[in-house]
């Protein structure tokens, strides 16, 4: 389950090798973009993150720094989410296993990780990235977590999908994913 949707686009991406790495980012750019609406727009609609869009403004203005810092944090951001992404998916199996087993569910690894991560998204001012981090570190079902982890993935590939997909073709060759 790991970052499966990602790396399937991923995959699909790497397999056409006519393709320049500029294009091949936006594809991913547009598939991401499908997703993210699709899950924003629909299952997510009550978070009202569904028409968002990013812009550096807002950080640039209130943190009184430089657009170019700025978007720098932001492809660090969108690193972190994806390699944390398998930590989340991880956290959600295990808490999926232990509810099959009607074990005890603990949460406390899952709101931790979401909590790391929230900070960023905050302080960038990335507000489906705080929205869909905040519903990780508050909500029980398990359903709609595994659907706040989608979204989350593709709204971050959304925001850099060049960084993105420099990040996943790292994390393959290194046998993270």
């Amino acid at each position: 389950m790991k970052n499966m949707i990602l790396y399937k686009m991923f995959k699909n991406l790497t397999l056409n090798n006519a393709l320049s790495k500029e294009e091949k980012a936006q594809i991913y750019f547009d598939e991401a973009t499908k997703l993210c609406e699709e899950l924003t727009c629909s299952e997510l609609q009550d978070l009202n993150i569904c028409a968002y869009s990013y812009t550096t403004t807002e950080a640039v203005n209130e943190l009184g720094l430089d657009d170019e810092l700025v978007n720098q944090l932001v492809e660090d951001y969108v690193i972190q989410i994806l390699k944390t992404a398998s930590l989340f998916a991880q956290h959600l199996q295990t808490l999926h296993e232990a509810k099959q087993n009607s074990q005890e569910l603990d949460y406390t690894p899952l709101r931790e990780l979401a909590h790391k991560n929230l900070g960023v998204a905050r302080n960038l001012r990335i507000k489906d990235g705080e929205v869909l981090l905040h519903e990780l570190m508050i909500k029980d079902d398990l359903e709609y977590l595994d659907i706040c982890l989608k979204a989350l993935k593709a709204c971050a590939v959304r925001l850099k999908p060049l960084c993105a997909l420099n990040t996943l073709k790292l994390m393959e060759v290194k046998s993270i994913i």
